[in-house]
């Protein structure tokens, strides 16, 4: 962290000490903080040779580009660089010519919430805390308890009620403390909060503290060295509390600084239908309001976005849009991603796909456009939506005649 400089508040402009304060001390948790960094130092050593020559193939590769100090990373979860797939048969079947895809899908617990709940469990240790804790709706659970048995701390997690079983699972098996709350993605976040600022445990939430956005911006460090530092036009993103979206603009955002790119790619923001309050406020132009948490993509149900500023002002400097898509949109996508490129997304993740589709029919994005889609979760996290899209496997008995007539009926109805 030798070049940060400090926290700026998104809402008064103030700056304030990341390692004392979460939030802005003026304006408490609504000022929300943005690390801002010394570039013209960290440029005379992060530059294109910085990157040729380094041959750590972990996330830790950019740890002098984030707000940690420097440690033994080997103790952690080990967090592989994700492969940037091409994706011609999805590309033909979307009408668009060049399309690659981010496999978060990759990462130890299973998706991107692993780069920052990796720096949320070193920052925790670098401040002696002993017990870790967030809300989530699945994904930054699991990854923070993970992340957190490997390293020797103690997770405590809240999820709303409708959080996915194989999310759970996950969470048990990691040995968290979980705390299903009867209620929604707000009523978990509420308790989470009193509970942190009660017992002073480390605040892994990521639309709070500041230094998990720094985790997040990786993934568009990855794509941009993946691209050989020419990015793509758009990188699409599922959109939920606004702090992933926010995190690629930082990423992107800091290289051009550096000088390392010459422009940062245009985002497109996807929600769904039943909860889209940043889709509206951008449609709207107007303050972004609370909406009802009502689709099946739960790791992007988020009624109360709690990073909103980010969120939106990533879109807007980086010349992007917001769109909708149903849940029905999700799971189609979700099982055509799966037939043509081998990539078992969950809902939220699949989302990406069902948004790029809408943005191309309604020529927001050119045929002609290079486009990379962050593929953020695995679906085995959620095979109960994976079965609604897909219906059962045939259950016949053991008989090649009847195997025969069945497949003899599914080719005809193909």
């Amino acid at each position: 962290m030798e070049h940060v400089m400090h926290g700026r508040c998104t809402l008064c402009d103030r700056t304030a000490d990341t390692e004392k304060h979460l939030t802005c001390p003026s304006c408490g948790e609504q000022g929300i903080l943005e690390i801002e960094y010394d570039y013209v130092t960290m440029k005379q050593t992060i530059n294109h040779a910085y990157f040729q020559n380094n041959v750590d193939p972990t996330l830790w590769r950019y740890r002098p580009m984030m707000s940690l100090k420097d440690t033994d990373f080997t103790r952690g979860l080990y967090l592989p660089l994700t492969p940037l797939i091409d994706a011609p048969r999805l590309a033909r079947d979307l009408g668009i010519n060049a399309l690659r895809l981010k496999d978060e899908t990759r990462q130890p617990t299973g998706s991107l919430k692993d780069r920052a709940s990796a720096v949320a469990c070193f920052k925790a240790l670098e401040q002696g805390a002993t017990h870790v804790a967030c809300a989530s709706t699945g994904n930054a659970a699991s990854s923070l308890a993970g992340n957190a048995a490997k390293l020797g701390l103690q997770s405590v997690i809240f999820v709303p009620e409708r959080a996915p079983k194989g999310k759970l699972a996950q969470l048990m098996v990691y040995g968290a403390d979980v705390v299903r709350v009867q209620g929604d993605y707000k009523a978990a976040f509420t308790l989470s909060k009193a509970a942190i600022d009660h017992h002073g445990w480390y605040n892994r939430n990521a639309a709070i503290n500041p230094h998990l956005v720094e985790g997040k911006k990786t993934v568009a460090l990855e794509i941009a060295e993946q691209c050989l530092f020419e990015p793509p036009d758009w990188v699409v993103v599922s959109v939920g509390d606004g702090c992933t979206i926010a995190g690629v603009h930082k990423g992107f955002y800091d290289l051009k600084q550096l000088g390392l790119i010459n422009r940062v790619p245009k985002l497109l923001g996807v929600q769904a239908e039943g909860c889209a309050p940043f889709a509206l406020a951008h449609e709207t132009q107007q303050n972004l309001v609370e909406c009802e948490e009502n689709t099946l993509a739960d790791s992007i149900a988020v009624g109360i976005p709690r990073n909103p500023v980010k969120g939106l002002r990533a879109v807007k400097r980086s010349n992007g849009a917001f769109v909708r898509v149903s849940d029905e949109a999700i799971l189609e996508a979700m099982k055509t991603l799966g037939k043509t490129e081998g990539v078992f997304a969950e809902p939220a993740a699949s989302a990406v796909i069902a948004g790029l589709s809408v943005a191309l029919k309604t020529n927001l994005i050119a045929p002609e456009t290079t486009v990379v889609a962050i593929i953020t979760g695995n679906g085995l996290k959620d095979t109960d939506s994976a079965n609604r899209a897909t219906g059962e496997a045939a259950h016949l008995p053991a008989d090649l005649p009847t195997l025969i007539a069945h497949r003899k009926d599914r080719d005809n109805h193909a």
